[in-house]
């Protein structure tokens, strides 16, 4: 299936693993691109070093394209990047922040770089400074997709836009390909199908309780990790999005992060509350978020862990190797295209 996605990054599908922090390991970019789509690294739990091991283990399992994400307001995501620059990866999707600077350093060796946007004004916004592509992140997408539903947001920026359109948020069909196919999109990122497929990490338990979960069972809030983010709705869920963090708490939290990351305490911490506590904050829930993210995801812990999570879980119902997926994922898109009315 060739779409304008595929000759820019040079790849056979119109299928994406985005960046999902402790999911997107190693081995599931490679099983990804191996199988004819993108595959993206997910660098937010790693420290620059872990980041060129990983790109290196990458290409020890591949020699497709792929690529790195990186959440440019974390803390350590510019050190990533610049190792993602270093060793000349073939894709960088940035997003929630500027990348400007990445796409230039980029086009010196021939990288693609992918923007991800929620809004008409942030896409016209990467398309100016060049990136060559947009991740389109609807409602409907784990972790933290847009206020507008995919369904909308997908041709609404078609119309300001002339790049070609990675959709994500509620596809991990054939049907939801066609559907994206139809909007504007030229392909499509599928986080939560490609979370529930043998070679993700997820641990048994949690894939367990995606194949249970209905397309309701997901909680919608800014009190988890400070953006709008999709969780999976659990009784820890619930209480960890019934309010939102104290500036006190925030403190506490981000200086045992900044520990943990080896950052500068007083200008993480005391700098961050005197001169920017909304920052701060922000810097704490995502600190204190991670660890939450990754219990369930490692560990199956869902008294303590919580599941980031999409719409879509209510469509899954079985755990196929990445290619077989893909597999099945045409097959549907031809079903369901030659049942379409001439």
């Amino acid at each position: 299936m060739h779409t304008r996605f595929t000759e820019t990054f040079g790849v056979r599908l119109p299928l994406l693993c985005p960046g999902m922090s402790y999911i997107a390991t190693p081995e599931l970019v490679a099983a990804t691109s191996n199988a004819g789509g993108l595959g993206i690294l997910a660098t937010g739990p790693l420290t620059a070093e872990q980041t060129r091991s990983a790109i290196r283990r990458i290409r020890s399992l591949t020699d497709k394209p792929f690529g790195i994400g990186c959440t440019l307001m974390m803390p350590g995501a510019r050190e990533n990047a610049e190792v993602a620059l270093q060793e000349r990866v073939p894709v960088i999707n940035f997003s929630l922040g500027k990348g400007d600077w990445i796409v230039k350093r980029a086009r010196e060796y021939g990288g693609k770089v992918i923007a991800t946007v929620v809004t008409e004004k942030h896409a016209i916004s990467a398309e100016k400074i060049g990136v060559d592509a947009l991740l389109v992140t609807g409602h409907e997408a784990a972790a933290h997709g847009g206020e507008v539903t995919s369904l909308v947001l997908i041709p609404a920026i078609r119309k300001v836009c002339s790049l070609p359109i990675i959709a994500a948020g509620g596809f991990g069909t054939g049907q939801g390909l066609v559907a994206a196919l139809a909007l504007g999109a030229d392909a499509i990122a599928m986080g939560s199908r490609l979370a529930l497929t043998r070679e993700s990490p997820v641990h048994r338990t949690t894939k367990e309780m995606i194949r249970q979960r209905g397309v309701g069972d997901t909680i919608y809030s800014r009190n988890f990790d400070g953006l709008w983010c999709r969780v999976m709705d659990t009784p820890t869920a619930r209480k960890l999005t019934r309010k939102p963090l104290s500036l006190l708490t925030a403190g506490w939290r981000a200086l045992g992060m900044a520990r943990r990351m080896k950052l500068p305490l007083g200008k993480t911490v005391l700098g961050g509350m005197l001169t920017q506590p909304q920052n701060l904050r922000q810097l704490a829930q995502f600190g204190a978020a991670t660890e939450s993210i990754r219990l369930a995801i490692e560990d199956g812990d869902h008294q303590r862990g919580v599941q980031l999570i999409g719409q879509v879980q209510g469509l899954l119902d079985d755990i196929p190797t990445v290619s077989e997926l893909f597999q099945r994922l045409l097959s549907e898109a031809r079903a369901t295209r030659d049942k379409l009315p001439a």
